[in-house]
Parts: C-alpha cells; structure tokens; sequence
C-alpha cells in the first residue's frame, strides 16, 4: 500500500512540474523575449509619436519665371498653408524672379510655342505680340476678379508659406536681398530645399 502511495505522490510531483514550467521558443527565455517585445512596442510608439503630428507638408521647386508659371506655386503654396500644410516654395534660376520686387511686375506671357494661344506661333512671333498676350491675360484676371501675382504673394507669406531665393541664383543674376520682396528667406542652397524635400508629403517641379 505504501508502493501505491508512493507512486501516486510521484506522479502528482510529475504533472505539477510539468504543468508549471514555462515554455520555451528555441531556447529563448520567455521572460527575455516579453522584455524585448516591449522595447520594440515602446520604440515604435516613440517613432510614431515624432512623425505623427497631423500637419502634411509641401516642397514646390519653382523654376519658370514666365507670368502663366508663376501662377501655379503660390496658388498651390497659399491653398496648402491655408489648410494648415508646412510649405516651402525654392525658387531657383528663371523662377527667383517671382520674388524679384521689381520683376515679379514685369512677367511676360510668352505666346510663342504656346499651344493654347489662340493664335499661330508665324503671329506669335511678331515683335510685341509677348506684350500684347501679357496685357490681354490681365485684363481677363482683372474682370474675374482673379488674385494677381502680388497678392498671392503677399497670401502666401501671411499665410506662413516659405517662400525660398535660392542663393546661388541670386549671385549668378546679381540679385541682392533687399531687390527681393520682404518676407522671402535668403541665404539657402539646393541643400536645404532637398533636407525640406526629403521629409515631405508632396514634393512638385514647377
């Protein structure tokens, strides 16, 4: 009766010993993995935590200094900074001239080459005719009560838009600071425009 006993006790010590280790993944202690599980749970959630913020943002490089282009990246700047977007405009060769105080009045609509002038490119060609197109499509801008050139300028710096002159462009042209209309950020290189570039949500070549 004793043999019985003991043999029950051993059995019983056998199934409580099974039952209460722990389980193993290829060696790996269990209580190791949970800790490094939930280093990788805490790192995550700081990675998610920095670049999460809510706010898009937009990087136009702005390279046409005609006056049809000079529309598209302060319409897209001043939409995007309206809607709480973090925008930069880097305005570089032909494209500084948008922020040229004295030549951001003078943009020409080049008609030549133009496909949707109404008009063909022997025509287009006529001296003045440049001229002519520039005083024809701000009349129109001016019936429809569409923004010009200097006021969505001024929209885009009141609405927090970053309005760049690429420096190198500016040595190049001979431009100075003080030529540039206020609020625009000089002293940048294609460096920067590339750093704000490379983290954006929407990146344009205007």
């Amino acid at each position: 009766m004793s043999t019985d006993t003991s043999e029950s006790e051993a059995d019983d010590a056998g199934s409580s010993g099974v039952a209460d280790a722990e389980p193993t993944v290829e060696g790996i202690d269990p209580a190791e993995l949970q800790a490094r599980i939930e280093e990788l749970e805490e790192e995550l959630s700081a990675v998610k935590s920095s670049t999460d913020d809510g706010q898009k943002s937009m990087t136009i490089i702005a390279t046409k200094g005609s006056f049809d282009m000079a529309y598209p990246p302060l319409i897209l700047a001043s939409t995007a900074a309206a809607f709480g977007w973090d925008v930069v405009v880097f305005h570089t060769f032909w494209g500084l001239d948008i922020l040229h105080e004295e030549k951001s009045r003078e943009l020409k609509l080049s008609a030549v080459g133009n496909p949707s002038m109404p008009m063909p490119n022997a025509l287009a060609a006529l001296p003045g005719m440049d001229s002519v197109a520039t005083k024809l499509m701000k009349r129109r801008i001016e019936e429809n009560g569409t923004a010009t050139i200097e006021e969505l300028l001024e929209l885009s710096l009141d609405t927090g838009v970053d309005l760049q002159a690429c420096q190198m462009t500016m040595d190049l042209m001979g431009y100075e600071a003080e030529d540039l209309h206020d609020g625009v950020t000089t002293d940048v290189g294609a460096a920067t425009a590339l750093e704000h570039m490379a983290d954006a949500d929407v990146q344009l070549l205007i």
